[in-house]
């Protein structure tokens, strides 16, 4: 077979193009080569189909906040034409015995809440994770509280506490003990609500400790059993340091919900005895559908939506601190 040489100078034989291949310079055509709509193009259709949200948005959420707010100037019953009174509602508020009670009832469902009831989550989180063998039944068991009713379940812990027929004060008279007023004692009233509180919220919390809990570098735990670190040291110097910025988190977040509380006080105590477990939520209802006061309601939610406001903005920088740490 004889092998035709081209001459010196002469082109090249075309190449046969390869299924695939492209000319050099040229890119390759397919959905990155499509023409993308231009930024403005773009925002303005996505403005489009947002509209609707942020219609329905403004509409249910950010009207009745700004409505709430003139409420607080004025003077209504929601029937009669309403009368603007400038700041009575605020002087009349502050005048009122009944909130600085209320604000001591808070802070102190604050501290036992904080006291009782936030170690709770942490400890829970580190037994179910300690757990090997039935660590999924357990959390089931631990989240269980949080998707029954809460009507259902205070229901149920109003039972608890029954005077003559709770199951509180049965186990007391099996021991040979009377029984105790658990929710007619100004003393136990607000301890027995933080309990039942507890009880009911502490189940997803203890799922997001289990999830940080999960991200902590097994090695260390290795190493601190290696040095013979005990339990409570390995607790001690690797675990609730590597949660420090969760717990800090979690906290903030439990104080921006005690001040919400509505539910249990409304149910369990109706803000008894003597008005010892009234909450801001409470008392706003008091105003509202109780004497008719709805400006005086709306301007103690217009006070109470500003410390929240302030708590909110302090989780936010916690949170973005945290997440670039």
């Amino acid at each position: 077979m004889t092998i035709v040489q081209p001459a010196r100078g002469a082109p090249a034989p075309p190449q046969a193009k390869q299924p695939g291949t492209t000319r050099p310079g040229r890119r390759p055509l397919g959905l990155a080569s499509l023409r993308r709509p231009g930024r403005r193009g773009f925002g303005l259709a996505s403005l489009l189909f947002l509209l609707p949200l942020l219609l329905l948005f403004g509409c249910f959420a950010w009207w009745p906040i700004g409505q709430s707010v003139i409420l607080g100037f004025q003077e209504t019953d929601l029937v009669n034409e309403p009368t603007w009174v400038g700041l009575d509602n605020f002087h009349f508020l502050f005048a009122d015995p009944l909130l600085w009670t209320t604000l001591r009832n808070t802070a102190w469902f604050v501290l036992l809440s904080l006291v009782i009831g936030f170690p709770v989550p942490i400890m829970l989180a580190m037994l179910v994770t300690e757990l090997r063998r039935l660590g999924g039944i357990f959390r089931v068991l631990v989240y269980l509280p949080v998707v029954v009713p809460p009507v259902v379940a205070l229901m149920l812990w109003r039972w608890f506490y029954d005077p003559d027929f709770g199951l509180f004060n049965q186990v007391l008279g099996s021991i040979g003990l009377g029984p105790y007023p658990w929710l007619q004692s100004t003393a136990s009233a607000m301890p027995s609500l933080v309990l039942s509180a507890t009880w009911a919220h502490a189940g997803s919390t203890t799922l997001i400790y289990m999830a940080a809990l999960s991200s902590v570098p097994a090695d260390l735990y290795e190493a601190a059993e290696l040095d013979g670190a005990s339990i409570r040291r390995r607790i001690w110097h690797v675990t609730l340091p590597q949660l420090r910025g969760v717990i800090l988190i979690m906290l903030l977040l439990q104080i921006i919900g005690t001040f919400q509380v509505f539910t249990e006080p409304f149910i369990l105590t109706d803000g008894g005895p003597e008005d010892s477990t009234v909450s801001i939520l409470l008392l706003i209802y008091r105003y509202a559908f109780l004497n008719g006061d709805y400006g005086t309601a709306a301007a103690l939610s217009v006070l109470l939506a500003l410390a929240l406001a302030v708590l909110s903005a302090v989780y936010l920088r916690l949170t973005r601190k945290w997440s670039t740490s």
